[in-house]
C-alpha cells in the first residue's frame, strides 16, 4: 500500500468516525457491494475496500471510533492478513458452518446503536441481523446513503447490450416470463431488481465490462400476469401485491414497496435459472472445449519457458482465452505460485513471484463466450520435478474430487452431501498443518457463482440437487508455510437410463507428474483412467 493510499484511508477512516460522533451512531455496517447487490463490485464503488484495502469479492466491515473489524470466510483468511493494515483492522475470520450475523453480534458490545446503509445491504440479511442485534439489545439506525462514498451514482457506465440467441437459451424471454407469472392474478406482480435475474429472463448479455456478463445497471422489471410489464416501482396502483426475493432486493427498494410488498416465498426465476436447458448445456460444453484449449496451451508455455513469472502466465492465459473465442474473463485470473498458492483467492499475480525448479503453480481461470455463461477451472502444475510432499497433498485433493464425482446421486442427494463425501477424505488423510478452508463448490450461469445449487457443509446446502444443474466441484487443502492444491471441475447432473449421474464440463488434464499412484485405490484408478487424459 503507497504512502498516498495509507493517507486518504486514514483520511476516510477519520471523516467516518465524525459522522459516527455526529449521528449518534456507535458502529457501522461497511458493505463490499453497490446497490444492486452484485458480487464482483468496482473497487471505486466498494466502501469496504476503501476503508480497509482488502479486495477480495465478499466480505464485510464494521468501523467503530475503536476499531475496524473485517470479516471474511475461509477464501479470505489469508488474503485478508496481507492486505489490510494490521494497525488499523482487525480481521475476523468466519469458520466453515458459521453465520455471519451470529459472528458480527459475538463481537458487538450490548446497548449500543448499528448503522445500515439499506441500499447495500438485501431486505432478508437485515431481517437475519435484527433477532441477532436484539438480543444484544443494540438498536438499529437505517441510512439511505452511504457515508463512506456519499451521494455518488453507480452503475451508470455506457453497456453495450447484445440479445443472445435461441439456439444458445433454449427458451424465449417471453416464454420463461410466462412460466414464471402463470399464477399471477391481475392485481399482483413480480419485482425483479437482481441484475443476473433480468439479464436471464429477457436473454440480454453485456460484454462491456470484464469478470461479468449480466448488464450492469437500467430500471429494474415489473412483471404483471401475462408478461405486461410496468416501468418503475411507484407506478403500482393498481397493484395489491408485488412479490420480492428478500435474499436480492435491497432494504430501501423494499421499503418503497410499503404494504403491498410480499415475500416471494419460491423465487421461480432463480430456480429456473439453476436448471439449464439442453440447448444451454450443449453451449457449455463448447465453452469449456475452448476454456480447456486456453489452459492447455497456458500449460505448454509453462513447461517450454523458464524465467517466467505468475503475471507473464496470467497475460499468456488471458490471451489463450480471447485467441479461442472468449468475449471476456468470468474473474480475475488466479496465478499463484508455492506459498501464494495457499491463498484460496490470491490475486496479485505478481511480476516479482518467478518459477523456479520445484515451483508448484495453481491456476484457477474461466471466460465468457458468446452466450455469456462463465466457466471455471482449477488445475496445479509444477516446473520441473515435484516433492513429496506436492504429490502427496495433490493426489489426497484428487481422491476428494473423485470421491464427489462418483457419488452415486438419488432424487434427494445435496451439495451439502457432497461436500462431506469430499471433506471425510481430505480430513483423514491431509499432512498436518494443510486445511480444507471452503466449500465444496458452487453453481455457474450467467455467474461464476450462483445459487442454487450450493455445494457447502452447511444447512443452506440441503435443497436436493436437480438434473441439469450445472456446478464446480473444487477440494483443496492449503498451508500457509507450504503452497495449497485446489482441483476444480465445473460438472452437470444428467438423467441417463433411469440413474442421475455427475458429468463433467472441464476436461483439462490432471497432472501425471503429481500423482502418486500408489495412494490410488482400483476404483480411482479405474475411475481416473476412464475421466480425463493425463499430461
Amino acid at each position: 500500500m503507497s504512502s498516498e493510499g495509507k493517507r486518504q484511508r486514514m483520511d476516510l477512516v477519520k471523516k467516518t468516525r465524525e459522522f459516527l460522533k455526529e449521528n449518534k451512531i456507535d458502529y457501522l455496517l461497511v458493505n463490499s457491494t453497490n446497490e444492486f447487490l452484485v458480487e464482483y463490485a468496482d473497487l471505486e464503488e466498494n466502501s469496504r475496500y476503501l476503508l480497509t484495502n482488502f479486495s477480495g469479492s465478499t466480505g464485510d466491515a464494521v468501523i467503530s471510533q475503536k476499531n475496524i473489524l473485517l470479516f471474511v470466510d475461509g477464501r479470505y483468511h489469508e488474503q485478508a492478513d496481507l492486505e489490510v493494515d494490521k494497525n488499523l483492522v482487525k480481521v475476523v475470520k468466519i469458520k466453515i458452518g458459521e453465520s455471519f450475523s451470529a459472528c458480527l453480534a459475538k463481537k458487538l458490545l450490548p446497548n449500543k446503536t448499528f448503522g445500515i446503509v439499506t441500499q447495500k445491504v438485501s431486505q432478508g440479511r437485515l431481517e437475519i441481523l435484527e433477532p441477532e442485534l436484539k438480543k444484544k439489545n443494540i438498536e438499529i439506525k437505517l441510512l439511505d446513503f452511504d457515508p463512506i462514498l456519499g451521494e455518488q451514482e453507480t452503475g451508470k457506465r455506457k453497456q453495450k447490450i447484445v440479445q443472445i440467441e435461441l439456439k444458445i437459451s433454449g427458451l424465449s424471454a417471453d416464454e420463461k416470463i410466462k412460466k414464471i407469472t402463470k399464477n399471477l392474478k391481475k392485481d399482483e406482480a413480480i419485482l425483479v431488481t437482481n441484475l443476473e435475474e433480468i439479464s436471464y429472463l429477457l436473454n440480454l448479455r453485456d460484454f462491456s465490462k470484464n469478470y461479468s456478463s449480466k448488464i450492469q445497471s437500467g430500471k429494474y422489471l415489473i412483471i404483471k400476469n401475462g408478461g405486461e410489464f410496468l416501468e418503475k416501482v411507484t407506478d403500482i396502483k393498481n397493484i395489491k401485491n408485488v412479490y420480492v426475493d428478500k435474499t436480492s432486493i435491497n432494504a430501501y427498494d423494499y421499503a418503497q414497496l410499503g404494504e403491498k410488498a410480499a415475500n416471494l416465498k419460491t423465487n421461480y426465476i432463480k430456480e429456473m435459472k439453476a436448471v439449464k436447458t439442453k440447448a444451454e448445456i450443449e453451449h457449455y460444453k463448447n465453452c469449456f472445449k475452448r476454456t480447456d484449449k486456453a489452459l492447455l496451451a497456458t500449460r505448454s508455455y509453462i513447461e517450454k519457458n523458464d524465467i517466467i513469472s505468475e503475471f507473464d502466465i496470467a497475460k499468456i492465459l488471458e490471451e489463450n482465452f480471447y485467441k479461442f473465442g472468449a468475449k471476456s474473463l468470468s474473474f480475475k485470473t488466479i496465478v499463484a505460485k508455492d506459498k501464494n498458492s495457499a491463498q484460496a483467492h490470491y490475486s496479485k499475480n505478481s511480476k516479482s513471484e518467478i518459477l523456479q525448479d520445484g515451483s508448484l503453480i495453481l491456476i484457477d481461470c474461466g471466460a465468457y463466450y458468446e452466450g455469456g455463461y462463465a466457466t471455471d477451472c482449477t488445475r496445479v502444475f509444477v516446473k520441473g520435478k515435484p516433492s513429496t510432499l506436492q504429490k502427496k497433498v495433490y493426489t489426497i485433493v484428487l481422491k476428494g474430487f473423485l470421491a464427489a464425482f462418483r457419488k452415486k446421486i438419488t432424487s434427494k442427494t445435496t451439495g451439502f452431501a457432497l461436500d462431506k463425501t469430499a471433506r471425510k477424505i481430505l480430513d483423514t488423510n491431509k499432512p498436518a498443518g494443510f486445511e480444507f478452508s471452503h466449500s465444496l463448490g458452487h453453481g455457474i450461469g450467467i455467474s461464476v457463482h450462483e445459487s442454487p445449487p450450493s455445494l457447502v457443509f452447511s444447512p443452506t446446502a440441503k435443497t436436493p440437487l436437480k438434473p441439469n444443474m450445472c456446478f464446480t466441484i473444487e477440494p483443496g487443502l492449503y498451508n500457509p508455510k507450504h503452497f495449497g492444491v485446489r482441483l476444480e471441475n465445473s460438472c452437470y447432473l444428467v438423467k441417463e437410463r433411469g440413474d442421475l449421474v455427475i458429468k463433467s464440463f472441464s476436461n483439462m488434464c490432471f497432472e501425471k507428474k503429481l500423482i502418486d499412484f500408489d495412494m490410488l485405490t482400483p476404483t480411482e484408478k479405474k475411475q481416473l483412467k476412464n475421466f480425463v487424459c493425463l499430461l
